[in-house]
């Protein structure tokens, strides 16, 4: 995958693509710690350096749900969007609604060329959310 996105091969970036493909949205501290068990002397910097240009390469997404931490994940190339607890902060993908990017269309693009959508659901997962609102549904 590297290779494939004009990237060298290094021992960081092998340990910081695996690190991302084997745990969806990990945040950068999560990253830096499953890396270490590798490689024990990579600085913050150098994980930094390679979550950059990975994702400039394309290779990982970046996302930043509104009051949390830069999160990584390896589910690039198609419109996906994710679903928040607003209490404990788990985050899952869901599948584009309706189908193309985008897959909303802006009341007014104000001279944009849109090619993305991005969507967030907010709400309480199944261990946070109160009986009452499963049984609600």
């Amino acid at each position: 995958m590297l290779r494939e996105a004009a990237l060298r091969v290094t021992r960081p970036r092998v340990a910081v693509l695996s690190a991302v493909h084997e745990n969806a949205h990990a945040d950068t501290d999560s990253i830096i710690g499953q890396v270490r068990h590798d490689l024990p002397k990579v600085s913050h910097q150098a994980v930094y350096d390679v979550l950059r240009a990975l994702t400039v390469a394309g290779l990982v997404r970046r996302i930043q749900p509104m009051g949390s931490v830069a999160r990584y994940e390896a589910r690039v190339g198609d419109n996906h969007h994710h679903v928040v607890c607003r209490s404990c902060g788990e985050i899952h993908d869901v599948d584009c609604s309706v189908g193309a990017a985008p897959c909303l269309e802006a009341s007014d693009s104000h001279g944009f060329v849109i090619d993305e959508a991005e969507v967030i659901y907010w709400g309480l997962c199944a261990a946070c959310a109160p009986e009452s609102a499963e049984e609600l549904h």
